[in-house]
């Protein structure tokens, strides 16, 4: 089974840089989205073959998220709070259910400049790790998580230490999403692999230059590591300031 994840930094902009071409390169079972920038009817994707599920932000022009699957999901869940938190109304996850596995798109919220926004951003942390550990099934989680876990998943770690996506509490709350069970499917394959880097900013000739981030995670839970077959960050792929990432997996 091929997933794939990929914030496009707006999808009505994506269209216009070959979206759908690597789309249907890609060809997965299972393709999610984040960042999508558009409400509900302002964009019509053509993917035969496909259900789609869009979960938009109530302001308009900001975040969002959308998952297009092959296979029917049984249910989908867009909420993680039971009475709607700002973060929540931001369009940030869809959950599907399956017969075997629930398949979780998320786009975190950043934590902003000097750490402004880091309160309602720890919050929606613990409030997300606590429901994708209450989930009955597997789950395979995937988005952009907005930050860097650790000094080998950025390439200027002393500089931005502190900073947003690579603070102490932001790198903390990801490691308790780890703890309550989860494998991050890329360091599980290439601990070691330096210089690999799912996100760019468009400052300063960043990307020709490979000075990056690794942001964007497929994680899984720990009971479904050893299905892994790769997880694969596509960086010769462009269109957005991030870059495509996969994971291929067999849950058969």
């Amino acid at each position: 089974m091929k997933l794939v994840s990929w914030n496009v930094n707006g999808i009505r902009a994506a269209l216009k840089k070959d979206f759908l071409d690597s789309f249907k390169k890609f060809d997965a079972d299972i393709f999610a989205i984040q960042e999508t920038k558009c409400q509900d009817g302002q964009v019509e994707i053509y993917t035969p073959g496909y259900f789609q599920y869009f979960n938009s932000a109530e302001r308009k022009g900001y975040s969002g998220c959308a998952v297009f699957t092959k296979v029917k999901p049984k249910s989908v869940i867009n909420s993680i709070f039971d009475k709607p938190e700002e973060t929540d109304r931001e369009g940030r996850i869809l959950a599907l259910e399956f017969d075997k596995f629930w398949f979780v798109c998320v786009y975190t919220p950043n934590a902003q400049n000097e750490l402004k926004r880091i309160k309602p951003r720890l919050k929606w942390g613990s409030q997300f790790t606590k429901f994708v550990s209450s989930l009955d099934k597997p789950v395979i989680m995937c988005g952009d998580f907005n930050v860097a876990h650790n000094e080998i998943d950025l390439k200027n770690p002393t500089q931005n230490r502190g900073n947003a996506g690579f603070s102490d509490e932001e790198r903390e709350d990801f490691t308790k999403l780890l703890e309550a069970g989860f494998t991050d499917s890329f360091r599980y394959l290439y601990p070691d692999k330096h210089d690999a880097y799912s996100w760019w900013s468009y400052r300063a000739n960043s990307r020709p230059r490979n000075v990056g981030w690794r942001i964007d995670y497929f994680l899984v839970s720990n009971s479904i590591k050893d299905k892994i077959g790769d997880s694969i960050i596509n960086s010769d792929v462009y269109g957005s300031d991030h870059c495509p990432i996969s994971l291929l997996i067999d849950l058969v």
